[in-house]
């Protein structure tokens, strides 16, 4: 799950990290008074999206003064941003957030992620602030360096941090402070459940203060369940309907561009399924694992959600019943199909428990279904029938 880069500073802020002082704007009406909490004569004006690239896309601006602010922000509010992460469809600012501006000396890069791979914490440090970290990986790689931390409740200790913050070259002031900080990362990423902090300029000001100029947070969904607080902030304006509908129903689901629907069950068969789609010369429409011990219902669901992509021309259905019957799968897909008028081809492959079931339903359902014997067979009918 992502959130707004002014509630990840909040976090921030709870855990002792050093930040500016912002507000968050979600109506026009409201900056007048909101403002007046904040001291700076100059501000920034930070469009609110969860996608990288805002600068770029005119969706940060420095503000010289109060006067030019309400029109600034009346100009960005409700405006679609598109980034290199929005996709052309963009995403429309729905709220911003106004900080007091900094005199910038240097930006450096920070985040702190959990390495899968390796099972640790690890901490990314570059002296490229504000640039995409990937291009400084490819091209300088030598002003990028990782540390692997190991998962303990004892926290950091000063070794440690110091080989995390020894590419910056700070001061022994700006040391302590960058030690509080790599403290607070850490203990956000263990007490949270976060996934993944960036913060992308870290920056040293010409007064010599240490500020996290930016930020952006993830968290592991599979553990929301037990962060009640940090669900709260999440903002369905910036989710795909598709995908919220998917969640009510505990449903894998990722929209994608093709236009061949598919519904499997597990993770892996769902990603081979893709896989030979593509080799096949068409792309899949969407990611969709309907898990293993799916209902009638829920597999109805599914179905009425591939459905709701207009991309759909054809739809794949790939299942190998193990925990999950394919009798159920079918009856689930039958009911769905009632219910909305299915109009594109439908290819179904079953295999495993209860296949000879599965088919008979589909078979008696009078709907125009192409049955497949294995999972190539599948992958050529949908092609060939959505040409």
């Amino acid at each position: 799950m992502n959130i707004h880069e002014h509630q990840a500073k909040e976090i921030l802020k709870e855990f002792g990290a050093p930040v500016s002082n912002g507000v968050v704007i979600l109506s026009i009406d409201e900056i007048s008074e909101k403002i007046k909490k904040l001291k700076s004569k100059e501000f920034v004006l930070k469009a609110q999206i969860h996608a990288g690239g805002r600068g770029k896309a005119g969706g940060v601006r420095l503000i010289k003064n109060i006067s030019n602010l309400e029109k600034e922000a009346k100009e960005m509010m409700g405006k679609v941003l598109v980034t290199h992460q929005t996709g052309p469809e963009g995403k429309q600012v729905k709220r911003l957030y106004i900080e007091e501006a900094s005199d910038i000396s240097k930006e450096f890069y920070l985040s702190c992620l959990i390495d899968r791979e390796t099972s640790k914490i690890a901490f990314i440090s570059s002296t490229e602030g504000g640039m995409d970290i990937e291009k400084v990986a490819s091209d300088t790689p030598n002003k990028i360096i990782t540390n692997k931390i190991d998962l303990r409740n004892d926290g950091l200790n000063s070794e440690e941090i110091e080989k995390i913050i020894s590419i910056f070259k700070f001061n022994e002031k700006q040391k302590i402070i960058a030690s509080k900080l790599i403290k607070s990362l850490y203990e956000i990423i263990i007490k949270k459940d976060a996934s993944l902090i960036e913060i992308n300029p870290l920056i040293i000001t010409k007064s010599d203060e240490l500020i996290c100029l930016d930020a952006k947070m993830n968290f592991d969904d599979n553990a929301i369940f037990r962060r009640p607080e940090i669900l709260e902030l999440r903002d369905l304006n910036e989710e795909d309907p598709a995908e919220i509908e998917a969640s009510k129903h505990d449903l894998a689901y990722i929209k994608l561009n093709g236009s061949i629907g598919c519904m499997v069950n597990g993770a892996g068969l769902a990603m081979a399924t893709m896989d030979i789609i593509k080799l096949y010369g068409k792309e899949p429409a969407n990611f969709l694992d309907v898990g293993g011990g799916a209902t009638k219902e829920k597999v109805a669901a599914a179905f009425k959600l591939i459905l709701s992509d207009k991309n759909v021309k054809g739809i794949l259905i790939n299942i190998f019943g193990g925990i999950m019957r394919c009798d159920i799968l079918a009856q689930g897909v039958l009911d769905a199909a009632k219910e909305i008028n299915l109009s594109v081809p439908l290819v179904v492959r079953l295999a495993g428990t209860n296949f000879k079931e599965g088919k008979e339903i589909l078979d008696k359902s009078n709907l125009k279904i192409l049955s497949a014997s294995d999972l190539n067979d599948a992958a050529k009918k949908i092609v060939e029938a959505i040409k």
